[in-house]
């Protein structure tokens, strides 16, 4: 599956801004890539606090990006096109704009909307202090007090994100009521699934008790508020889910997926969230998350293959998307990473590994053109609510979610159809592209068959049709240092060098695609291989 940013694929309208047109656009490029579906983020109404993530209408299509018939179109042009179509869906909170939200804060403390939320009195003499002392996950408190209408202090309510986030109060049956309506809604106008964020953060410790450890809460995957995230309620939510994804598919035989962002601690727990009855697919993040070392990537993969595929569910690789540094700008770091080629290399290495792992495998935008990322984008551009929350850079979002560059030299790329001159109006795309995206643009990546483009487009050929990328097991092979190797299915193994140096071929045979200069028998630094083992080789590899 490919992730489509929406906001940054490609601008039909000389606004500077991606939208669904765009999207259906790009559909040919897709197909052309062989990826078999795509997710899109966000697209609903939203006064874009964090780009759609925080949604005021979950029926409807934000004018920025098109209508409701665009979108129609581009269902029917995918699915003509055999490519099935995600929805990002975001029901742990809501936009501060949502008619639920504006009605709790008409309502006061004592009205029914409130119970959609989490509202709660102050502590302290006069209720000035936060109900509790959990931490956002982009900085600051995760309490907001409000005002009634005489502008008195009031209530507090929780966000775990921003203040323009509400989080909804999932222990309410009108919230799952009315998420199930959502659902058919875009269910009716025919996608095949939904990407669920923030998948385990739903449900929060009925007494909202304070956090042993609230500075560990803020901004991070491993450390999340386990009173805020991970509770068990969570679990009925997915089954129920699950059943009405089956109820459509009995309809007309079409399966419908589900695929959650479980950010968990460990493999174990997230193989929770893929029993037979919950979701199809969720993300591993700890392949993602892992530092370009042999050991981290053997531990991670076997632990995802032993916990997860034990379910009986799928593991769903994935090494970037909209939240994540770029792998060529993130694998560039640590020993060896300083020279200005290994990044590439290692992100090559890595994306072939990915697609020889059993599994589903999702791929972000502009990963299959080998884009960096834009690490030097001036403050007063950048949009991302952890900037502006914590006046900190670090983490923030904006870098990896720059337009795509499609062609030509100068911005836009192709990108949209604004004119350059636009950009002294500071009209321009929502993100300045940088120069250097002259060298990663789509029509230059077609026309070299070295490309990244070619690498994927190959890699997933290739995984469409050998069987042994199909959903069998994996078997570790005995390696050179440095070098981890596996088979899969009747010979097809992929080799990755984790060191900078070439080192013998773990298998002898021919490759049948490297993401390097790979003659037979070696193995260049930082490159990945997948060859084919022939009847005379197995003998050494038992």
């Amino acid at each position: 599956m490919y992730q489509v940013y929406v906001r940054s694929f490609r601008d039909t309208t000389g606004d500077g801004i991606g939208d669904l047109a765009g999207v259906r656009s790009g559909l040919p490029y897709l197909k052309k890539l062989g990826v078999d579906g795509i997710w899109l983020s966000p697209f609903f109404p939203s006064p874009q606090h964090d780009h759609g993530y925080d949604v005021a209408d979950y029926r409807d299509v934000d004018a920025a990006y098109g209508d409701l018939a665009a979108f129609d179109l581009l269902v029917a042009d995918a699915h003509r096109l055999g490519l099935r179509v995600l929805l990002d869906i975001v029901p742990n909170h809501c936009s501060s704009e949502h008619p639920w939200f504006r009605a709790a804060l008409d309502e006061g403390p004592d009205g029914p909307s409130r119970a959609l939320f989490h509202f709660a009195d102050g502590r302290g003499e006069n209720g000035e202090l936060p109900p509790n002392n959990w931490r956002a996950m982009f900085g600051g408190p995760a309490w907001s007090r409000v005002t009634d209408a005489e502008g008195r202090p009031g209530q507090w309510y929780l966000h775990m994100f921003t203040p323009e986030q509400p989080d909804l109060n999932w222990r309410n049956p009108e919230v799952a009521a009315d998420f199930e309506k959502v659902l058919r809604f875009w269910l009716d106008r025919g996608v095949d699934g939904f990407r669920i964020d923030v998948a385990a953060g739903l449900f929060k410790h009925p007494e909202l008790p304070d956090s042993p450890d609230p500075s560990a809460d803020e901004r991070t995957r491993d450390s999340v508020n386990p009173l805020a995230w991970n509770q068990p309620e969570v679990h009925g939510i997915w089954r129920e889910w699950r059943a009405l994804c089956e109820e459509y598919t009995a309809r007309d035989g079409r399966d419908r997926l589900l695929v959650g962002e479980v950010s968990v601690r460990t493999p174990g727990e997230q193989a929770a969230y893929v029993r037979a009855d919950e979701l199809h697919q969720a993300f591993f993040f700890h392949l993602l998350t892992a530092p370009w070392d042999i050991e981290v990537f053997r531990t991670v993969i076997s632990e995802a293959l032993t916990d997860i595929a034990s379910t009986g569910s799928t593991v769903t690789w994935v090494l970037n998307n909209h939240d994540q540094v770029r792998t060529v700008t993130r694998y560039a770091t640590g020993p060896g990473g300083t020279d200005g080629g290994v990044g590439p290399a290692r992100a090559r290495a890595a994306a072939l590994l990915m697609l020889a792992l059993p599994g589903a495998a999702y791929v972000y935008q502009g990963e299959e053109l080998g884009l960096p990322e834009v690490d030097d984008l001036p403050d007063d551009v950048l949009t991302d609510p952890i900037f502006h929350r914590t006046g900190s850079r670090q983490h923030i979002r904006d870098g990896c979610r720059v337009p795509l560059p499609w062609s030509g030299t100068a911005a836009p790329f192709g990108f949209s159809t604004r004119p350059d001159t636009a950009e002294e109006a500071g009209r321009g795309t929502w993100l300045p592209q940088p120069a250097s995206f002259a060298a990663h643009t789509a029509d230059r990546a077609l026309a070299d068959t070295g490309s990244f483009w070619h690498l994927y487009r190959e890699a997933l050929q290739l995984r469409r049709t050998l069987p042994q990328l199909g959903e069998g097991t994996l078997r570790w092979l005995e390696t050179p240092p440095r070098v981890l190797a596996f088979v899969r299915g009747d010979g097809l193994v992929c080799a990755v060098n984790f060191g900078t140096d070439a080192v013998p071929a773990p298998v002898p045979g021919t490759p049948l695609l490297a993401s390097g200069d790979c003659p037979t028998g070696t193995l260049p630094g930082s490159t990945a291989a997948w060859w084919m083992h022939t009847p005379e080789s197995q003998q050494h590899h038992p």
